[in-house]
């Protein structure tokens, strides 16, 4: 198996582009660091193919281990013959490897290996090559102390047919690829559980082609029937068939084998066989397989879409260094205020009370004017609304202070708040407290901020419970990753969090690099990382370019120009007569550089080209302008909006079926995939992401069940929106808060759920 040119044809790239990249991966390189700056190696190949391949590179070796393994087994067993060898060679996948190494596989003694042991083998290949023998008659030679009758005899032979029909490769290759095709999920609910299962009435009896079922039903059903509210199926006829009529599995079958009703003696006894091998043993096995086909594939689509809106997310526009008042609001407990400067540090705490509404005006005008505070940011959660009352009051009552008041998510700021990185970060603040420091600083930068929690916490998947959390971990860790490469950190100012996503470092380096900050002061220069502990010259290669050094003694440091570059741009600057600091930023001056005068083996046009790029704009941010939208005056909850409302918003979530936005009341509301435009949308971003500021119009409201549907088609009449026959698959009900442990998981499973029937009943 030639994985090169495997791997070639799937991203279609050339050998020498996948050799590269592989060799690159295989010296520890990381995906941040070849995207970036070995673009000649690999022909600019980009983070997402390189993620690509090294799953799939990943994948493709262990099946040729897993050939060489299976190769060796039937080898030792004496059955290994040349057309199986070049069969397993080459197999492309992991399933039709094991296809074909099902009759070899070591097993526990099965019916029909006890059949073969009793010596009735023969018998079987009797009846399958010449039906003409009367299968009763046929039998009575092969009768003994094991096999006292022609029943045994004939139920033995049955048994070699049934195991020999269910583990030939090529037919269950073909009838596993047919069920795919053609077979539909039903899901019933079990009797007895109506009125428990009342957030599955969608699903009570429901029937859907599976090979096209999208995934958020997908995890519906499957949730469904783990909760013990439904019995799932497959369905691959109809159901009026009469059950003596044979199905087109069972004639495949039959073809396979030659089997055929000719009237002969043994036609009847081998249509059964083949009848009961269908039914009773090859059909279970494909079921079972495609059941977790289904959840595999959910699993993939429902992960995708959870990275997807995590990156968007954490590359949302940072509101920018401005000293932040956070808010974290309660009713009970009090709304936690916490002041932070503009670097992020912690500079004042408060809680204050909703019921005592001008103590609390009083508390955080004093101090807002004594931090010059300039944002105002306001979680999301319980009772925001009415804190986002007193934030207008105070922005209305201090205008010389220039206030601006946003409502940030606040997903996951109470797992921060307990977690062992708050304890040691603020070891002497109540919890509580600590809360509102992450909604403040999350709104200065996110992506700073949102680092420090693990990223299933952020809540802007669905069913994310449901999916591998395994896989889910690993495809939000590589998000993260990239987001913080591609953005890159101040070294002078960046916490261990953020640090660690930063190519070639780890938590330990990361670590080390803030002692070394702590004991030695600010970093001056890129090369004195070197001195960290444990952080050599592979590191050091792999990590330089992302970490950004202002104010040092080589201004390069505050770009992301690679240090392995800088001659190159010494060659510039002695062309141009002029220094470093001269030539950053210097538009001019850049324009006289001619990039194919400076290409060389190491560094080709694509390189020449970034730098240049980064000298015009140094440690240019990529993320967009921050912009915020203006909530309507009055439309405080659910009970406010009437149908034919024009409202802005901003996008807090986007699913195969719509998209979430928030419009300034404590439930999002849901623009399905089919009003987003007047254009057909078959992937919600490529109208939406999150953070985007839109325009909505409400379509229909339904607040005993905390339903909005909306539409960002302005000409729709209300209730015209495009057909709501999607089942949402996560809340985004702005009363419920993460927290720790069991109760976040059972808060989280109940959000899931409740979506999972949202908007049934809504009509076009």
């Amino acid at each position: 198996m030639n994985i090169t040119q495997i791997l070639a044809n799937e991203l279609s790239a050339t050998t020498a582009q996948i050799t590269a990249a592989v060799e690159l991966l295989d010296e520890g390189a990381t995906v941040p660091f070849i995207a970036r700056y070995r673009k000649e190696a690999t022909g600019g190949l980009d983070d997402s193919q390189l993620r690509t391949l090294a799953e799939r590179l990943q994948y493709l070796r262990e099946l040729q281990e897993r050939k060489a393994t299976v190769l060796k087994s039937i080898e030792e067993q004496g059955k290994l013959t040349p057309e199986l060898q070049a069969a397993i060679e080459a197999a492309d996948n992991k399933t039709t490897l094991e296809d074909l190494y099902l009759p070899y596989k070591p097993k526990r003694r099965t019916k029909a290996q006890i059949a073969r042991e009793n010596g009735l083998q023969p018998l079987a290949d009797l009846l399958l090559n010449t039906p003409s023998e009367n299968p009763e008659t046929a039998a009575q030679a092969y009768l003994g102390d094991n096999v006292p009758d022609t029943k045994a005899a004939l139920d033995g032979a049955r048994a070699i047919l049934m195991e020999q029909f269910a583990e030939d490769a090529e037919l269950i290759g073909r009838l596993r690829e047919k069920l795919w095709a053609e077979a539909e999920i039903h899901a019933q609910v079990i009797a007895g559980k109506e009125n428990e299962g009342e957030k599955f009435t969608d699903y009570f009896d429901h029937r859907e082609a599976v090979r096209t079922m999208p995934s958020h039903r997908a995890l519906a059903v499957l949730r469904g029937r783990n909760e013990g509210i439904l019995q799932t199926t497959l369905k691959y006829q109809p159901d009026e068939t009469p059950i003596t009529e044979q199905s087109e599995y069972e004639q495949l079958i039959a073809r396979h084998f030659n089997i055929d009703d000719k009237g002969r003696p043994a036609d009847k006894w081998l249509r059964d066989t083949v009848r009961l091998a269908w039914r009773a043993k090859i059909f279970l096995s494909l079921e079972l397989e495609a059941f977790n086909r289904l959840k595999e594939n959910a699993d993939t689509d429902a992960i995708t879409v959870f990275a997807r809106n995590l990156k968007d997310l954490l590359l949302a526009a940072p509101a920018g260094r401005l000293t932040t008042l956070g808010l974290d609001p309660g009713y009970r407990n009090g709304v936690k205020c916490a002041v932070v400067s503009d670097t992020g540090k912690l500079l004042d705490t408060v809680i204050v009370y909703l019921h005592q509404e001008n103590n609390m005006l009083a508390a955080l005008a004093n101090l807002i004017k004594k931090h010059q505070v300039k944002l105002i940011a306001i979680g999301n959660g319980t009772a925001s609304r009415e804190t986002d009352k007193i934030a207008a009051e105070l922005v209305k009552g201090l205008p010389e202070m220039q206030l601006h008041k946003i409502v940030v998510s606040e997903a996951g700021a109470s797992i921060y708040s307990a977690s062992e990185l708050a304890a040691k970060e603020f070891p002497d603040l109540d919890v509580s407290l600590r809360g509102a420091v992450s909604i403040a600083r999350r709104l200065q930068d996110p992506l700073a901020e949102l680092v420090k929690i693990d990223p299933k916490s952020i809540g802007v998947g669905q069913y994310q419970h449901d999916v591998n959390q395994s896989q889910l971990a690993k495809s939000l860790d590589a998000v993260v990753e990239d987001c913080v490469n591609a953005v890159g950190v101040d070294v002078n100012t960046a916490s261990v969090p953020l640090l660690a996503r930063i190519s070639g470092l780890n938590s330990t380096l990361a670590q080390n690099i803030v002692a070394y900050r702590d004991e030695h002061g600010a970093f001056d220069s890129r090369r004195q990382l070197l001195k960290v502990p444990r952080l050599g010259e592979k590191t050091y290669e792999q990590a330089a370019g992302f970490l950004r050094i202002n104010g040092g003694k080589e201004p390069l440091d505050a770009s992301a120009v690679h240090p392995e570059a800088y001659p190159l741009v010494a060659r510039m600057l002695d062309d141009l007569h002029i220094k470093a600091a001269d030539l950053i930023g210097n538009r001019e001056k850049i324009k006289q550089i001619k990039p194919t005068q400076y290409t060389t083996e190491q560094f080709g046009l694509p390189t020449v080209m970034d730098i240049l790029a980064e000298l015009e704009k140094p440690g240019r941010d990529p993320r967009g302008e921050f912009q915020t939208a203006t909530f309507a005056e009055g439309i405080n909850e659910i009970s406010d909006l009437k149908p034919g409302m024009i409202l802005e918003g901003v996008v807090s979530n986007v699913a195969n079926f719509g998209a979430f936005v928030d419009i300034g009341v404590h439930q999002d509301g849901l623009v399905h995939i089919s009003a987003l435009s007047n254009k057909f949308v078959s992937d919600p971003r490529e109208v939406v992401k999150a953070g985007d500021v839109v325009k909505v119009k409400v379509v229909e409201v339904d607040a005993a069940r905390k339903r909005i549907a909306l539409t960002m088609r302005l000409d729709d009449e209300a209730g015209t929106s495009g057909k709501h026959s999607e089942r949402p698959s996560e809340t985004r009900n702005r009363h419920q808060k993460h927290s720790g442990g069991l109760k976040n998981e059972r808060n989280n499973a109940l959000a899931n759920s409740a979506m999972a029937d949202a908007f049934a009943k809504l009509k076009r």
